[in-house]
């Protein structure tokens, strides 16, 4: 059934909650995992103006603390028993969801799997969800797994 379970991660707790769900899932068909971390290079490189001393530094940075997610959650994959391979995107256009739909289609993922905050009313109208925008747009099924 589901044998490609991609899992986007950020590090939140949010984020674990899904991807406690994907590694059950995981476990349960016999399938393998792809976490995907999404470095959003775009503010840094629209503010590089104001900080063009530091943003040679702030890059290296995310890319650092993008790279020490993944490897906590594929930690926890392979604790589980479970095959992982972990991919590191950079964006400097667009928007998150868009990377994720596109690692998506690219490795033939049969399911994303996605902690959500389940944001309401005003507070998603201005923030926007990711999640929601994935949930739309996804081309293969979509788990969402909602956070505190």
């Amino acid at each position: 059934m589901y044998q490609r379970i991609l899992v986007p991660t950020d590090g939140s707790s949010t984020a674990e909650k899904g991807l406690t769900e994907a590694i059950a899932l995981a476990r349960l068909t016999g399938g393998q995992i792809r976490l995907v971390h999404i470095i959003d290079a775009m503010p840094v490189a629209v503010g590089a103006d104001g900080l063009a001393g530091y943003a040679g530094e702030i890059l290296p940075l995310l890319r650092d603390a993008g790279q020490q997610i993944l490897a906590a959650a594929r930690q926890r994959v392979v604790a589980a028993g479970v095959a992982v391979d972990v991919t590191l995107r950079e964006m400097l256009a667009g928007r998150v969801f868009e990377q994720v739909l596109e690692e998506a289609d690219a490795w033939k993922a049969d399911l994303i799997v996605i902690g959500t905050h389940g944001r309401r009313g005003v507070r998603r109208m201005f923030l926007g969800s990711d999640a929601e925008q994935i949930l739309r747009s996804a081309s293969v099924p979509v788990l969402l797994v909602r956070g505190a």
